[in-house]
């Protein structure tokens, strides 16, 4: 990967572990200084109780080359987000890539349970970290985003635009909490547009994330051997390739004419001509609709 975004400074709010990490990781291969943010800290977990930190993903960042500082930060507290964004105008000066990943509700998802049997503080606490978390740190980091032309806002969700609408996602709280973002990134490229900025949501496909990893009970290097348990994880991708399809977006001089849209890791790849770690380009959603939905075999030929 080029140096593309040399000289510019990134937020990746929510990059502990999953896409966020990826996300950080790829920002800071082109050379971008970049903000790691998240609650779980070699010092205390958040209340996803897993091993991974912020410092982890900073050093990732440092390993390939860029340059990372790890701020642990609950983004549900505003107090919290407007120090955040006050340090990095002291020590920077400038915002040009914000990236809205914080999620941490995989430990509250209650599948397929209708909202009449789906515990409502369980189901608000899920908004409330998937969105709430967004609005809260979008308001105190876009001011300082628009002092130049050309900033860029990524809101991370899960399905494009297109799926989340046909589909029924889970249940009704996480189906909103990921088309809510998706329509946030809409909204604030309105907002953004006389400035000279643009958000754009963005979907990984079926991320290998840490946890997804741990559920198979595989690593990244086997991860090939989850398929005898569910032959459609062969579609999956790494983290890093969604962090390059952001890097990808953040470096593009004509991002712009993404204003609004819902893109997929995939779709960007074949725009780009990124690839995952292994050189293949997976097509994640356009094999749930032509293969999984269409009742197919498991079979990725053509599809990464």
């Amino acid at each position: 990967m080029t140096r593309s975004l040399e000289g510019k400074v990134a937020l990746v709010a929510g990059a502990t572990r999953g896409a966020g990490r990826g996300i950080a990781v790829e920002l800071g291969a082109a050379g971008a200084t970049v903000y790691v943010t998240g609650r779980s800290t070699r010092a205390q977990r958040s209340e996803m109780d897993r091993p991974e930190t912020i410092e982890e993903t900073a050093e990732l960042v440092e390993r390939v080359g860029g340059r990372a500082l790890a701020v642990a930060v609950d983004h549900l507290e505003p107090g919290q987000v407007q120090e955040l964004v006050a340090r990095i105008e002291r020590e920077q000066g400038r915002l040009d890539v914000l990236v809205n990943d914080v999620w941490g509700s995989d430990f509250l998802i209650q599948w397929n349970t209708p909202v009449w049997e789906h515990s409502l503080e369980r189901g608000f606490r899920m908004l409330r970290l998937a969105v709430d978390t967004h609005v809260i740190t979008s308001h105190f980091a876009l001011p300082l985003l628009i002092r130049r032309a050309g900033g860029l806002v990524i809101e991370v969700t899960d399905g494009t635009a297109e799926y989340n609408q046909r589909n029924y996602r889970v249940s009704l709280f996480y189906d909103l909490a990921k088309t809510s973002v998706v329509r946030m990134a809409w909204a604030l490229a309105e907002e953004l547009k006389p400035h000279g900025g643009t958000a754009i949501a963005v979907t990984p496909g079926w991320l290998r994330s840490e946890q997804m990893l741990d559920v198979y009970g595989v690593t990244e290097a086997s991860w090939r051997d989850a398929t005898a348990k569910q032959p459609h994880f062969v579609i999956s991708e790494t983290p890093l390739y969604v962090g390059r399809a952001v890097a990808s977006l953040a470096g593009d001089p004509d991002v712009a004419r993404w204003r609004g849209q819902c893109l997929s890791s995939g779709e960007l790849a074949k725009v780009y001509g990124f690839t995952d770690v292994d050189g293949s380009r997976p097509d994640c959603w356009r094999y749930l609709r032509e293969v999984q939905e269409a009742g197919r075999p498991a079979d990725a030929t053509g599809y990464r």
